[in-house]
Formats: structure tokens, sequence, C-alpha cells
């Protein structure tokens, strides 16, 4: 066998592998126009029916019209070649990669996952936290006494506490949001006074499955399609604050347990 016989003899050889294991009827049909050979391929009397119910003889009878076709014209070799490449081309931008499972409501995958690509905030390239906990409450004043007790709460259970304002990753304060809630096991949303960056953080904990934790001082407070939700209700003074760290506990004692 001379040198260029045996090349083309591979490549004859790696086109029937790949062809043995991707083609379909229809890439066939297709190579059949290109090669002008469809009557070779509709007609044969193996080739189709055997791919089409999966008989072990396929594989002879791919290899066989294959060696017929570049036998005819040496031009086939290279419009086969061409046809495989692109083929091959189509199924790498078609692959499916398989995404990170980021959801703390759900341990375990559903049948049903969708896969989402969002406009305003970029995916940030960090893994869940087991033991992380977010707070998404007004950045007021009034309103440190209930941070500092949900503080205390993750300081007895050994829970890493974070709000948006103590970090500063990005120029863009939601992005800094954002990147906290999907690193998340369990974010806190506090509905005081019916805070609109507050719902709209917690839609986003909502949507990328996290556990959220909702705290209140009026229940009134809690939008009416999240009233399913049971929230911790609390005052905002000493003996409240007391209360609202042993509901507190007991939750995340269940969420981080």
């Amino acid at each position: 066998m001379t040198r260029q016989n045996k090349q083309r003899t591979l490549r004859l050889f790696a086109l029937h592998e790949f062809i043995q294991d991707h083609f379909t009827k229809s890439d066939w049909i297709k190579v059949a126009y290109l090669t002008d050979s469809l009557e070779l391929i509709e007609d044969h009397p193996r080739l189709l029916r055997s791919l089409d119910f999966k008989d072990d003889d396929y594989e002879g009878n791919s290899l066989q019209v294959l060696s017929k076709l570049l036998s005819e014209s040496s031009s086939n070799l290279y419009e086969i070649e061409r046809f495989v490449e692109a083929k091959k081309a189509t199924m790498s931008r078609s692959v499916r990669v398989i995404p990170e499972y980021i959801s703390t409501v759900q341990v375990v995958a559903p049948e049903r996952v969708i896969t989402f690509a969002p406009d305003v905030f970029r995916i940030p390239d960090k893994p869940v936290e087991s033991t992380v906990l977010s707070v998404m409450m007004p950045f007021e004043a009034r309103f440190t006494g209930t941070y500092t007790a949900i503080r205390n709460v993750c300081a007895r259970l050994g829970i890493e506490c974070r709000r948006a304002d103590d970090i500063w990753d990005n120029s863009i304060l939601i992005q800094d949001v954002f990147d906290l809630i999907y690193t998340s096991k369990a974010v806190i949303t506090d509905f005081t006074d019916r805070n609109p960056n507050v719902f709209y953080e917690t839609g986003v904990a909502h949507t990328l499955g996290k556990v959220v934790v909702p705290i209140t001082q009026s229940v009134n407070d809690i939008p009416f399609d999240l009233r399913h939700h049971r929230a911790l209700t609390y005052l905002p003074n000493a003996e409240g604050l007391l209360k609202l760290e042993t509901d507190l506990e007991k939750k995340l004692k269940n969420v981080f347990g």
C-alpha cells in the first residue's frame, strides 16, 4: 500500500468512526445529494434500515457504502469530510453545559430545571457558601438594633452574617447585592416599611432558589403575594429584639443545622 493510499484509508476509517456514532438518516441523505449518489444510499438494502433499527450490521453497511462513495470519486472524500466537520461544529455549539445548581431550598435538583442568563447582573465566579447568611434590609440607622440582633444569633451558631454595605467588591451596589444572595445559603429579608429594594432583593433570592427568612415589625408590610411565607414579627425595642434573637435562633438552627 502506497503512503497516499494509506493516508486515504486512515481518513476513511476516521470518517467511518464518526459516521457510525453520530450520523442520522437525514445526514446520509444530505451526503447522498452532496456526492450525487442518492440511488446508492437510498437503494442500499440494509444501510438505512439497519440504522433505523440499530442493527448490528450497521457498522459493516456504513463502511461498505462509505468505501463505495470514496472509490467512485476522489472529490467525495473532501465533500464528506467538509460535511462531517460542519456537523461537529454544530454539535459542539449545541452541547448543553450542565449548570451549577445553587438552590438551597431543594438540596437535590428537581427533574425540571431552567437555565437563565440575567442581563442586569453578572454571574459571580464564586461558590455557594454553606455557612453564609445574607441580610436584606434598609440601610438606615434605626435598623442597627435589628442587624445587631441577627449578628448575635449568627455568632452563637457559627454562621457568617453579611450585608451588602459590609462589602465593596463591585462599583455597582446591586451587583454586590446579587453576589451576596448568589453565594449565601439563606437570606433574611426585613419587610418593615415596605422598602422597594428589599422587595426586589426578595424576588432575586426566590428566583435563585435560596432559603428566605422574612422578618418584619408589622405583618401589614408584607405584600399579599408573600403572606403565605411565615414571617417572624418583632418590636424594635430591647425586649422585642431579644425575642427576635430567640425566634431566629430556632429558625436558623434548622436551616444551617
